[in-house]
């Protein structure tokens, strides 16, 4: 169970890549949907998918982390107390 819902301020995001289906999502948490706009996940979208027909699978994750993250600034600034609330690794779905 990845447990995005027991953040604080609910503002956990979940990329789901299913490589071999050639299937992605990207889903954030209640937090998130209540504070950003409806098609706040749409660029980051667009990116990625540009990416993956390129081949470039890596990269179009890795971007399309980063630009989340920036974008999720403005409605979630840094806060000195701020602590990392769920595991960084990566779940395989097993």
């Amino acid at each position: 169970m990845l447990k995005m819902h027991l953040t604080e301020q609910r503002n956990g995001v979940l990329f789901y890549l299913a490589t071999s289906d050639k299937q992605f999502a990207i889903l954030g948490d209640a937090g998130i949907n209540e504070k950003a706009p409806n098609d706040f996940w749409e660029t980051i979208k667009d990116m990625m998918q540009q990416h993956f027909k390129n081949g470039e699978l890596a990269l179009g994750l890795a971007k399309g982390i980063e630009m989340a993250g920036e974008k999720l600034k403005e409605f979630f600034p840094y806060q000195s107390d701020d602590v990392n609330e769920l595991p960084d690794e990566i779940s395989f779905g097993e």
